[in-house]
């Protein structure tokens, strides 16, 4: 028999052996439902739905004003 026959074991790893409590199993999906809401919680987020839906739906580019006015004053500054 051949010396390259016979299998060694691996030395177990220490570092591994020691922090392997620290490591927790994760789960491979992930839930994102809603919790159940109480009535009243789900009228006021059904409120606040609404609200934000009415802002995007209007407010789209909103103006600077603060912007365009230190604009003008820039332009008014080089004429002089």
């Amino acid at each position: 028999m051949s010396k390259k026959s016979k299998k060694k074991k691996k030395k177990p790893n220490l570092k591994k052996e020691k922090y392997a409590k620290f490591k927790k199993e994760k789960p491979g999906t992930t839930d994102l439902s809603m919790p159940d809401l109480a009535e009243e919680e789900k009228k006021i987020a059904r409120e606040d739905e609404i609200r934000l839906n009415k802002h995007l739906r209007f407010n789209k580019n909103p103006i600077r004003k603060p912007i365009i006015e230190r604009k003008m004053f820039s332009k008014r500054d080089k004429v002089r």
